[in-house]
C-alpha cells in the first residue's frame, strides 16, 4: 500500500469515527421474511416403523398419482384419515406444530379459526425426486421425514427452497446471508419442517439403494362456520 493509500485510508477512518457521534441507530427489523421451523419427534422410531409398514401396505394397494414426484410413489387421498394409529398420532404432532408455530408469528389465535390437515406419503426410490413447486391454497405445508437414507453424495435427499423474491442479484457482492437465492437442509428421521406454502421448494435425487420416505402435509385456515 502507497503512502497516498493509506493517508487515504486513514481519513475515511477518521471520518467514520466522526460520523459515528453524528448517527444513532433507533430501529431495526427484518421486512418481508419467510419463516422457517423445524421440530423433532421425541421416540420417533416406532412410530417410523409402523409409517413405513402402513406406507408399503397402501402402495401394494394403489398405484398411487403423479404431482411433484419423479419415479417415487405419491399416494392417493388423505392419509390422516386412514385408521392405522400411527397415523393419528402423525395428525395431532402434525396439529401441534402448526398452531405452534402459527402463534409465534401471528396475532391471531389459531383456536378461533378452523384448521384443515391434508397429508400424503412420497416414497422415492433411487433416482427419484420432486420437482419444483408450490402448495397453493394453504397456509403451511411440511414434510415429516420417516426414512433418509445415508449416502456419500452431500446433496442427495435434500430439501431446497428457493427465495420468492425477484431482482436480487446486485446483492450478491454482500454476501449476506438475508439475501440468499436458495437454502437447503437434509432432515434426518424425526424431523419435521414447516414452511410457507406459496414458497417454491423441491428434492434432490436420491443416489441410495434404499428408499426415501417422507409424509409431506398442507395445513389450511378458514373462518369457523356459525352454527344455527
Amino acid at each position: 500500500m502507497t503512502d497516498a493509500s493509506v493517508h487515504r485510508a486513514s481519513f475515511r477512518n477518521s471520518k467514520q469515527t466522526a460520523a459515528m457521534t453524528l448517527i444513532e441507530q433507533t430501529k431495526y427489523e427484518k421486512l418481508f421474511s419467510t419463516p422457517l421451523f423445524s421440530f423433532e419427534v421425541k421416540g420417533h422410531e416406532t412410530i417410523n416403523a409402523e409409517l413405513i409398514k402402513e406406507g408399503k401396505r397402501l402402495r401394494d394397494q394403489s398405484d398411487g398419482t403423479a404431482k411433484s414426484n419423479r419415479g417415487g410413489w405419491h399416494s392417493k387421498g388423505n392419509l390422516l384419515n386412514e385408521k392405522a394409529q400411527c397415523f393419528s398420532f402423525l395428525s395431532v404432532m402434525v396439529e401441534t406444530a402448526v398452531l405452534q408455530s402459527t402463534r409465534r408469528i401471528s396475532k391471531v389465535d389459531p383456536d378461533t379459526l378452523d384448521l384443515k390437515l391434508f397429508a400424503w406419503m412420497n416414497i422415492n426410490p433411487v433416482g427419484a425426486f420432486n420437482s419444483p413447486h408450490t402448495h397453493p391454497g394453504a397456509h403451511w405445508s411440511g414434510v415429516y421425514y420417516v426414512s433418509q437414507p445415508e449416502v456419500d453424495d452431500e446433496k442427495a435427499g435434500r430439501i431446497e427452497f428457493l427465495d420468492p423474491r425477484s431482482d436480487l442479484p446486485n446483492w450478491r457482492i454482500l454476501k449476506a446471508s438475508a439475501f440468499n437465492l436458495k437454502k437447503s437442509l437434509k432432515p434426518q428421521p424425526g424431523e419435521m419442517v414447516l414452511f410457507p406454502s406459496y414458497l417454491v421448494h423441491w428434492v434432490y435425487p436420491n443416489t441410495a439403494d434404499d428408499e426415501r420416505i417422507t409424509i409431506a402435509f398442507n395445513a389450511t385456515f378458514s373462518k369457523k362456520s356459525k352454527k344455527g
